[in-house]
């Protein structure tokens, strides 16, 4: 029988399917490893390089890596590389460069199989996704409750159990670029340090999904970091455990998720893994400071006084030292968090206590201090006294014996703010205000932020003052939302006014208006 004109399916062209199996069943068998090993067969198969390319996380896999950056820009730029082939893959892209003695076809087919087998991967990681959230909220908790040696003997066993995202598992290669926080295993050993995130906003569901995926949070047994993240209370927290430092790759993704969702945070650490609770109200409080402009506040940045630095250094530790004896170093970091969140509420949800309990206990700090802790002038001087260096500093290690009898927090010692230093920090930051600005501002940091009672006293309208306050904070380039701003304002008011900054003195031209000076 003659065969002439007949084809065989098995090898007919350059490629055929025959290779088209060979080609499903290796890229199979690298798929029931990693994410990171199907990238990597895919690149081998076409004979050039191959990413995994999120949104946020930038590039998942990559194939060799120095093809990461290319990889992300052809995704976010598909018209300046045509000779990639682009395919959307579980929330990402894959990017396929091909060599070019590879057929197209071959390369089409590669690019289809390993986009639907991430897809498989991703929908697999999803059925996952529910349960593993919820582990990681309770190890949270766990955390704050002070249980760090449950939750890193649970990490160190949760070494069959990771979870899964697309493009991102549990181990890589080094072909890959993929560095997934995780732990389990040794891992769970070698944590010692926290940084938490606490992030608000009306978008959190989904800035939650968004991190998730971006983070890719699994259990690698030989990972050196494991990021823990849970919704507690309407908040999204993140907690990074790490052995001493981190590489800033989650403040790079909670930052683009922060813009992207339009959230705030604030950020603490690192500190030990045993200081979790003290790293998770610090980030509430930083996070208070936190603005459209700045949507990530360290909390080490928050209170952080441009006056401190000015102040002589011996009679400023050896009167906040004297000040500041009574209590005990978890008093001091209550009034801390309730100075830097600028209320008793607000306070109490960083604290994770009750708004009661917040109260009780700074109405027995106040009798332990001896001082009013309602008055302005005494809170910010005791923000000034928790911002005093410490023994760790250099700022209290041989300091010459005070007088007899401890300071007291309302009156500073003489000479502290009376310095050449002061007076230019003071008129350099409020010095140009008008004299109705300035009343305004004064009364209504004496009325503790509080607009009606400022307003009532000023005998204008609310609407009045509110835009006078906003003319104020742009003449000043100051966020006046911000508790420890406020503090250094009322400061630098009382240091550079000649006379009372008093209500019954504002300019007015009868009735409720006023005169411009």
């Amino acid at each position: 029988m003659s065969t002439t004109g007949t084809t065989d399916p098995e090898a007919a062209g350059p490629w055929g399917a025959r290779d088209g199996r060979e080609t499903a069943g290796r890229l199979l068998r690298a798929a029931t490893r990693s994410g990171a090993h199907l990238v990597a067969e895919a690149a081998a198969l076409v004979q050039g390089w191959a990413v995994l390319a999120d949104p946020i996380a930038g590039a998942v896999y990559s194939t060799p890596a120095s093809a990461a950056a290319d990889g992300v820009h052809a995704a976010a730029a598909p018209q300046e590389h045509p000779y990639c082939v682009q395919l959307p893959a579980a929330g990402a892209i894959l990017v396929l460069a091909p060599a070019p003695t590879t057929p197209a076809e071959h390369t089409g087919h590669v690019a289809a199989t390993t986009a639907a087998l991430l897809e498989v991967r991703g929908q697999r990681a999803a059925e996952l996704r529910g349960e593993q959230m919820r582990l990681h909220t309770t190890l949270i908790r766990l955390l704050l409750a002070g249980h760090t040696s449950v939750v890193t003997e649970t990490l160190g066993r949760n070494t069959t159990t990771a979870t899964e995202t697309p493009g991102r598992d549990t181990a890589t290669t080094g072909t890959g670029t993929g560095t997934g926080t995780g732990t389990g295993g040794l891992c769970g050993n070698r944590l010692t340090h926290v940084t938490v995130y606490r992030l608000a906003g009306a978008d959190i569901p989904a800035a939650h999904q968004v991190l998730w995926r971006a983070v890719r949070p699994s259990l690698d047994p030989y990972a050196d970091a494991c990021t823990l993240l849970g919704r507690l209370d309407g908040e999204l927290v993140v907690a990074e455990l790490h052995h001493g430092g981190d590489d800033g790759r989650v403040l790079r993704l909670v930052s683009r998720v922060s813009e992207r969702h339009h959230l705030l945070a604030g950020m603490a650490g690192p500190l030990p893994l045993a200081e979790m609770p003290t790293a998770h109200s610090g980030a509430a409080a930083a996070r208070h400071s936190a603005t459209p402009d700045r949507r990530i506040v360290p909390a080490d940045a928050v209170g952080t006084s441009r006056l401190a630095p000015l102040l002589p250094t011996v009679p400023y530790a050896r009167w906040a030292r004297s000040v500041l004896r009574p209590l005990a170093p978890a008093h001091r970091h209550l009034l801390l968090v309730w100075l830097r969140t600028g209320s008793k509420p607000r306070a109490a949800a960083a604290l994770g206590l009750s708004a009661g309990t917040v109260r009780a206990r700074i109405r027995e700090l106040a009798r332990l201090l001896g001082a009013d802790l309602e008055d302005a002038t005494a809170q910010a001087h005791l923000l000034l006294a928790l911002r005093a260096p410490g023994p760790d500093d250099g700022g209290n290690a041989a300091l010459p014996p005070g007088p007899s009898g401890p300071d007291r927090l309302e009156a500073l010692p003489d000479g502290l703010l009376d310095t050449e230093a002061v007076r230019s920090w003071a008129y350099g930051l409020v010095g140009g205000l008008e004299p109705h600005l300035r009343i305004a501002l004064a009364c209504w940091l004496r009325h503790h932020a509080r607009t009606a009672p400022a307003a009532a006293e000023l005998h204008v309208h609310r609407t009045t003052l509110t835009i006078w306050l906003g003319r104020c904070a742009e003449h000043l380039a100051q966020n006046l939302a911000d508790a420890t701003v406020r503090a250094e304002l009322h400061l630098a008011l009382r240091a550079t006014r000649n006379g009372p900054d008093d209500p019954a003195a504002l300019p007015r031209r009868g009735g409720r208006t006023y005169r411009r000076l």
